[in-house]
């Protein structure tokens, strides 16, 4: 999560060209932290991290954790899956970006149910992180997981080598490193679903503003969507203002609400 600012949004200073195209256990929003860090960080910046019993990584930056303290795994089926519509959606050249790649979890959810239903073709999927996790770190942290670490090996050796660009079984991962206001925008694609993962909005109040959920939209195709675990007012109402059809729906575990939208309904 991070830029995820889990999503929080280093590799190189060089921005990778385009492809095609934590969970978190987040406590209730509120509308926007006013001593929350500003993550225009540089580029060599990494994330600060205290590590919970059980394995689950924290952000001290953010004083939030990646991934759902309650089965981050369920977490990103039941809220980006399920809430794109995914993996029924998947087609040739299906595009999916995210707000935070953390660890790397909402990625390799995906890739799973990439490989479950065996169509033909090439799925993307591009992800914005400010501080990213060393790849010790993921491994460490996947561990929670194993149907996840299990097929996490070529992802951590790529990231281990320093690879922001790869290829899983015919899904090309990028990731940019830096701020998402400032990388999106430059971005010439569009996605078919979004996963918006970044650290509560009460914490994190920079990757859920106006004008980054603005440029979400723009970066959406027709009738694309968003998924996101958040149901904070002001997140909602941005979207619907970028021009998303929002819908509260029921959140993952003891968590009420989360919210899904489309573009142009």
């Amino acid at each position: 999560m991070p830029a995820t600012g889990q999503s929080a949004d280093v590799a190189s200073a060089q921005e990778p060209a385009p492809l095609g195209a934590p969970q978190t256990g987040h406590p209730p929003e509120s509308p926007g932290a006013q001593d929350a860090p500003a993550i225009r960080a540089s580029r060599t910046a990494g994330p600060d991290l205290d590590w919970r019993e059980g394995g689950i990584p924290v952000s001290t930056r953010f004083d939030d954790p990646y991934f759902s303290l309650a089965d981050g795994l369920a977490e990103t089926r039941h809220v980006f899956l399920a809430g794109n519509r995914l993996p029924e959606r998947f087609r040739d050249g299906f595009a999916i970006a995210e707000l935070g790649f953390g660890t790397g979890l909402n990625m390799l959810a995906t890739l799973i149910g990439w490989r479950a239903v065996g169509r033909p073709g090439r799925l993307s999927y591009l992800s914005f992180e400010a501080f990213p996790l060393a790849a010790p770190d993921i491994a460490r942290a996947l561990a929670a997981f194993p149907e996840a670490r299990a097929v996490a090996d070529p992802f951590l050796a790529a990231w281990g080598a320093g690879q922001r660009r790869f290829d899983l079984d015919g899904m090309e991962v990028e990731v940019r490193i830096g701020d998402a206001r400032d990388l999106l925008p430059r971005w010439e694609g569009r996605a078919d679903a979004w996963f918006l993962d970044g650290f509560s909005p009460a914490k994190n109040p920079e990757l859920w503003s106006e004008a980054l959920m603005a440029e979400v939209g723009r970066h959406t195709a027709p009738e694309g969507t968003f998924a996101t675990y958040t149901a904070a007012g002001h997140v909602r109402r941005a979207l619907a203002e970028a021009g998303f059809t929002v819908t509260r729906q029921p959140g993952h575990g003891r968590k009420r609400h989360m919210t899904t939208g489309v573009l142009g309904r």
